[in-house]
């Protein structure tokens, strides 16, 4: 009887979290479909518990703020974004460096212009009570950073390209590159690789967000072809012929 009753215990228990965790998935969903169809000022707890059929003080049995909330979508919008940029490195042979770096950054744009409302919430003007966390939030942020650190480790590692000196580099940067460094576990990485790490992830984000934002309009219809020639820059200056 005893083995019989924790076993039932069990079972009730799996179901109840079971039934919790899709409850949650929908929440989540919910508050993605209003952030995408009427921006982050819409997704409350309240237009949320509207849309559910449900009560607003019902959903504090699952999140216990509107900003818990925000943190959990932010974090599953990562995870969906790391996702897409890992399987895209995935699709490529390891030993096809160029590919790998060029397919993650075309990952990383093909997501982002399809899901600029998405994107703002990622790195646009912070949410608050989404930042400086080391919860589920930032553990989700720091696997997409670290996606592309990884890839840019394989890279230096395999194929060492042409970096500035220690001394060449100003000493405020030499500060900040170094406590970077010591943030990201020490990789035996020169500060000079790293600053060129930051430089090519800046000029590939930069891009990216003026497209999201349509800063490039005033110019450019179609921005493929710029995009293409960014990656052939960045390609050149981290030792790689990227040809496509």
């Amino acid at each position: 009887m005893g083995f019989l009753g924790n076993h039932s215990k069990m079972q009730t228990e799996s179901r109840r979290d079971r039934l919790r965790a899709a409850t949650v998935r929908e929440i989540t969903q919910t508050a993605r479909r209003l952030l995408v169809e009427e921006g982050p000022e819409a997704v409350t707890l309240r237009a949320i518990a509207r849309e559910m059929g449900m009560t607003a003080p019902a959903l504090y049995r699952y999140f216990d703020s509107h900003q818990e909330l925000l943190r959990h979508v932010v974090g599953e919008l990562f995870t969906e974004l790391t996702d897409q940029v890992k399987a895209a490195i995935h699709a490529v042979p390891p030993r096809d460096l160029k590919d790998r770096f060029a397919f993650a950054a075309k990952a990383f744009r093909d997501w982002s212009l399809a899901h600029r409302r998405e994107y703002t919430l990622l790195f646009g003007t912070p949410v608050p009570g989404t930042t400086d966390t080391e919860d589920y939030t930032a553990l989700c942020a720091q696997r997409f950073g670290r996606t592309f650190i990884e890839l840019f480790l394989e890279l230096w590692a395999r194929h060492p390209f042409p970096i500035p000196a220690d001394e060449e580099i100003d000493p405020s940067l030499i500060r900040q590159l170094t406590a970077y460094r010591i943030e990201l576990g020490g990789p035996d990485l020169p500060l000079g690789a790293m600053l060129v790490f930051i430089t090519c992830w800046t000029r590939l984000q930069g891009f990216v967000t003026l497209e999201v934002f349509q800063h490039l309009d005033f110019a450019l219809d179609d921005t493929e072809p710029m995009f293409h020639l960014l990656l052939l820059e960045l390609g050149d200056r981290l030792g790689l012929a990227l040809d496509h």
